[in-house]
């Protein structure tokens, strides 16, 4: 058995980095990259992800992604997940071209379309994700968060323009649409 590791969260302005890691029990039907599924889909298999995987979800803050930078924040979250379920995968595989300086860490640009592990662990990284920004969206009205859980839009740079930056938004990530860089 191998453990399927994504993120979601990588890009955004805002809120957290969510990284997964899945080890599928039973096979699941329908699979595949989260960006591919609609909202619903990603709802329905998220809790049968849960049902027959054992899995470990690690957040890190835009606090922490500011303080650490987000490889840093990727990669003690891939480490973290690798010890949690070291005693039921004899390997690890991670979605993308990188496998941050972990040794025993396998890497796949494109494996979350290709493996159903690494595709459930893009589902439950996203849903997390998506859950969080959802759950903190009235605490921030101003910024709409509900609709683009954080990533850059339009909508999202003006309310910053107009609002400046919350405690939720990562400081470190400058955008051109305010001359920060």
């Amino acid at each position: 058995m191998f453990c399927g590791i994504d993120e979601a969260g990588r890009g955004p302005l805002a809120g957290p980095l969510v990284v997964a890691g899945v080890i599928l029990l039973e096979d699941i039907q329908n699979l595949a990259d989260s960006k591919v599924l609609s909202e619903k889909k990603r709802e329905k298999l998220f809790d049968e992800i849960k049902q027959k995987s054992k899995y470990h979800i690690v957040f890190k803050s835009a606090k922490q992604i500011d303080d650490l930078g987000i490889s840093f924040c990727i990669k003690e979250s891939i480490l973290e997940i690798m010890e949690t379920l070291q005693n039921d995968a004899s390997s690890f595989l991670m979605d993308g071209n990188t496998n941050f300086g972990i040794e025993n860490l396998q890497k796949e640009i494109k494996a979350d379309a290709k493996y159903k592990e690494v595709s459930a662990a893009s589902i439950l990284a996203k849903v997390s994700r998506d859950r969080f920004m959802d759950s903190i969206s009235e605490n921030y009205p101003e910024y709409n968060f509900k609709k683009h859980k954080g990533y850059g839009t339009k909508a999202h740079v003006d309310a910053i323009k107009e609002f400046g930056r919350s405690d939720i938004h990562r400081f470190s990530f400058k955008l051109k649409a305010l001359k920060e860089v």
